[in-house]
């Protein structure tokens, strides 16, 4: 009994260790941070939001290249080529192509909307990963990037009090 509350002393003084050494590869981000997209060349003050599954653009003017056919159905897009426009808070425009990768379904306050997404290159802190970002019209909210679980997983961890004013 005295080397079972022995071990267990031992394991109980070692866990906080164990645990910021698995932490210790992965970099703290604030609740805002600036990322860089590498297709735009363009900086965006992005909000991090671990309640996102996936990240997500301001894109307006969104376009399905080379299609004829209106379909209803979103999904029938998978593989074409998808064109938009993007503004970052500052107002700087930038115009992107890319594969439509995905079609997500994505609840939230407004209800249930589909959403495509392409890959891109989100640079920080000198790391650069490439995930699926979802277009949708973010011009009436105050940060155009939303960073969400897609980009934080395995690579990043969340300081809420991290550049708080």
């Amino acid at each position: 009994m005295k080397k079972l509350i022995i071990s267990l002393c031992f394991l109980l003084l070692a866990a906080p260790s164990f645990a910021s050494e698995r932490c210790s590869n992965k970099t703290i981000v604030g609740q805002i941070e600036t990322i860089h997209i590498k297709e735009l060349d363009t900086n965006y003050k992005a909000r991090i939001d671990t309640g996102a599954a996936t990240t997500s653009i301001h894109a307006t003017n969104i376009e399905i290249l080379g299609q004829d056919d209106e379909s209803n159905d979103m999904r029938d897009h998978l593989g074409d080529t998808v064109t938009f426009t993007t503004y970052n808070e500052e107002n700087i425009a930038s115009k992107h192509t890319g594969r439509i990768i995905k079609v997500s379904k994505i609840r939230n306050a407004q209800g249930v909307e589909r959403r495509y997404a392409v890959r891109m290159h989100l640079q920080f802190d000198g790391k650069e990963k490439k995930i699926a970002v979802n277009l949708r019209d973010r011009s009436k909210l105050d940060y155009k990037l939303l960073i969400g679980r897609n980009w934080l997983e395995g690579d990043y961890l969340v300081d809420v009090e991290k550049n708080v004013e």
